[in-house]
């Protein structure tokens, strides 16, 4: 499913969105300008949806399509559509960025709890959902990366199976049975009645 950009001039209109990447990888600054023009306002949409701090979204967007001008090259057409290449990229940005801000609140928790000394059921508590996390994450890895990048886009970012599905640029019927599986393999691995 190529999306077609109308270009204004003699015999440039309807370039498709994978020929203004293989014009940008050539350093084409016009069809950048383009490329930009359709898929910034879907990059700031994603963005948006997993940080949900509009500065925030708005500087990784930008990151996002510098990365996209950098790394055009490395876009193959034959893999899979622009718009899902683009927004992976974004949905990854966003991720790390997320990441990044837990890991640098959590270093001031722990900063801040050095002087607290908490009660014995405290630690063990914090014990056991350490314990959990690492199963789950233990199990997480034992799945494909189909299923794993579905069930992680599905329950920890809160997208529909439409949308799962255009980010990876596969079918919806395809994500919706990664998902089962996934689901019955983490059910199996981690030892919960079915």
């Amino acid at each position: 499913m190529s999306t077609a950009v109308d270009l204004p001039g003699p015999g440039r209109s309807g370039l498709d969105l994978k020929e203004l990447l293989r014009r940008v990888a050539l350093g084409d600054q016009d069809a950048f300008s383009r490329l930009y023009d359709a898929v910034a306002g879907p990059v700031l949409g994603l963005v948006r949806r997993v940080l949900r701090d509009p500065a925030q979204s708005e500087e990784v967007a930008q990151e996002v399509l510098l990365e996209v001008w950098r790394t055009a090259a490395r876009y193959r057409a034959e893999q899979g559509e622009v718009m899902p290449w683009v927004l992976t990229i974004a949905h990854r940005r966003a991720v790390d960025r997320v990441r990044s801000a837990q890991a640098a609140a959590d270093r001031d928790r722990r900063a801040a709890g050095a002087s607290h000394s908490p009660a014995f059921d405290e630690v063990a508590e914090q014990v056991e959902s350490r314990l959990e996390r690492e199963q789950v994450r233990r199990c997480m890895r034992m799945l494909t990366e189909l299923q794993r990048e579905s069930l992680t886009l599905a329950y920890y970012s809160g997208y529909t199976y439409p949308q799962v599905a255009e980010v990876l640029g596969v079918p919806q019927g395809t994500v919706k049975t990664r998902m089962r599986d996934g689901l019955i393999r983490l059910r199996d691995c981690l030892g919960v009645g079915g």
